[in-house]
């Protein structure tokens, strides 16, 4: 691979990253309880909570929407991001990234 077809790699590489930075996944646990924003580098942005679905005889359940939500939140980001670098991989192991 030339020095050109590298620096061409990076720079496609780089914008998928900007790209990753900009998205942002929302998920959702307990029908709409707890929402999850995360963007595409796996930074949670914000955690909402539906007063509605507050019991604070359960705080538990409340718990574990949250908890679900933000491995769900980082799963999805995850695999987006594999998705998007995939054509890449195998170029930057040879550029040894």
């Amino acid at each position: 691979m030339s020095r050109f077809d590298q620096a061409k790699m990076l720079l496609q590489v780089k914008k998928i990253q900007k790209e990753l930075q900009k998205l942002v996944i929302t998920v959702e646990q307990g029908d709409g309880a707890v929402k999850v924003q995360i963007t595409g580098e796996q930074k949670i942005k914000k955690i909402s909570i539906d007063p509605e679905y507050v019991d604070l005889d359960d705080i538990e359940q409340l718990e574990r929407w949250v908890e679900d939500a933000v491995k769900d939140a980082i799963t999805e980001s995850q695999k987006i991001a594999a998705e998007k670098m995939q054509p890449f991989m195998g170029m930057l192991g040879n550029l040894g990234l």
